[in-house]
């Protein structure tokens, strides 16, 4: 899925984008890729000297993922009423196995566990270019009515 497909799926834009491309795509996960540049303004403030990605924005990559992973599991719901929009309700069990370092390439891998009409239960993981465990996250979303554009 090139950029262009990622900014029709989600709303998120740059500098708050977190997903470069989609690799793969089932009908039961997705995984994702994205380049950490070192041009990237966190870095600037984020442990001069000594720069690493913050964990909640890497978490923010995964539920970027996964609201890819859902705009295509639920195309037909969000076309019947294209005012739902899936909303991040839970995420527990999120550990930090290894830091993100500027020019790191992260794979992010998010799964359907269930769903249960309007809510959602996935997981995600995160390894690094070396296949080296970042992160793992289990969370949820219900789909919710936005306000009309």
């Amino acid at each position: 899925m090139a950029t262009d497909e990622i900014l029709q799926a989600i709303p998120h834009r740059p500098p708050f984008l977190f997903v470069d491309e989609v690799i793969e795509h089932t009908d039961e996960s997705l995984t994702a890729k994205r380049h950490v540049s070192e041009s990237e303004p966190f870095f600037e403030g984020h442990y001069p000297g000594n720069p690493i990605m913050p964990g909640v924005l890497i978490s923010e990559a995964v539920f970027q993922a996964g609201a890819i992973f859902l705009n295509r599991l639920l195309a037909e719901d969000l076309e019947k009423d294209p005012e739902l929009v899936p909303v991040l309700t839970k995420i527990t069990d999120a550990r930090f196995k290894s830091i993100v370092k500027p020019g790191d390439d992260l794979y992010i891998t998010v799964s359907l566990k269930e769903k249960m009409g309007r809510f959602i239960f996935m997981t995600g993981a995160v390894k690094n270019g070396k296949g080296k465990r970042v992160m793992n996250v289990t969370f949820s979303v219900a789909l919710a009515k936005g306000e009309a554009s």
